[in-house]
């Protein structure tokens, strides 16, 4: 059943997402939230999508969650906000870190607080001119959510992700660039354009070895040397066995470009 909120089509093995409440600069409901988590999970096993896009409509890319409807008041009761933020942000951002696609966030504008992070968990990150990146949720006397503190070191480091988290400066697309935030900068108008090649390209890749190879990277922040050569030698071991493995080794003895199916 579509959800008032998100576009979503599938075109030439690439799906796409798109917030669409350009009024509210793309802040996220509830329903939004679950329509996202829901439409990366189908991506991930449908053997017909082999690559994501995900944006936004307007001036926004996502403004962080909508707080508006009472979610910023009301009486609690102790442990409520744990689980509102286990059993929502967080695991939006996980449902994209665990796509088994690759994930490309176009972003067409502001993103802030949780906007910021469902960005930056995204594989490929491409910005337009315009954007911009706000770590807003000390401007709120908030503590980060949506697995940003996770997130931010290890993309710039502890020193840089804490001068971003203290301040909640908005930073630029070009300076995101810079400390390794984004993949490219592009003009605005060229931000579907661009977002269309990158996930093109990606959709005519080996989907299962992209897959593994995301896998591969993401957990080898997290655990140590033995354990990302152990993951290393399942991961080759398991995509060995696959078409697309075979075909491209198949290519390279024939002097010839491979043609992957993502099987």
């Amino acid at each position: 059943m579509p959800v008032t909120g998100v576009l979503h089509s599938v075109d030439a093995g690439v799906a796409h997402l798109t917030l669409n409440r350009p009024e509210a600069l793309n802040a996220l409901t509830p329903d939004q939230r679950e329509a996202l988590v829901g439409l990366l999970a189908d991506a991930s096993a449908d053997p017909d999508v082999r690559a994501v896009v995900l944006t936004g409509t307007g001036r926004g890319f996502c403004a962080g969650a909508d707080l508006r409807g009472g979610a910023a008041g009301g009486e609690r009761v102790a442990g409520d906000v744990a689980r509102v933020i286990r059993t929502g942000a967080q695991r939006l951002i996980a449902a994209v870190l665990d796509c088994e696609k690759p994930v490309i966030a176009a972003v067409n504008g502001t993103a802030a607080g949780l906007g910021a992070h469902l960005a930056l968990a995204c594989d490929l990150v491409l910005a337009a001119e315009s954007a911009k990146f706000i770590e807003v949720f000390v401007r709120r006397g908030l503590v980060p959510d949506g697995g940003g503190a996770y997130l931010l070191p290890r993309l710039v480091g502890p020193q840089r992700a804490k001068e971003l988290m203290f301040f909640g400066d908005a930073l630029s697309a070009a300076d995101a660039e810079r400390v390794g935030l984004v993949n490219r900068v592009v003009p605005d108008a060229e931000l579907d354009k661009t977002a269309r090649e990158w996930a093109a390209r990606l959709a005519a890749g080996p989907t299962r070895a992209l897959a593994l190879t995301k896998q591969l990277v993401n957990a080898s922040l997290d655990g140590d040397r033995s354990a990302a050569f152990a993951a290393e030698a399942a991961a080759q071991e398991i995509n060995m066995t696959t078409a697309d493995a075979q075909e491209g080794v198949r290519s390279f003895v024939e002097r010839r470009s491979p043609e992957y199916r993502g099987r």
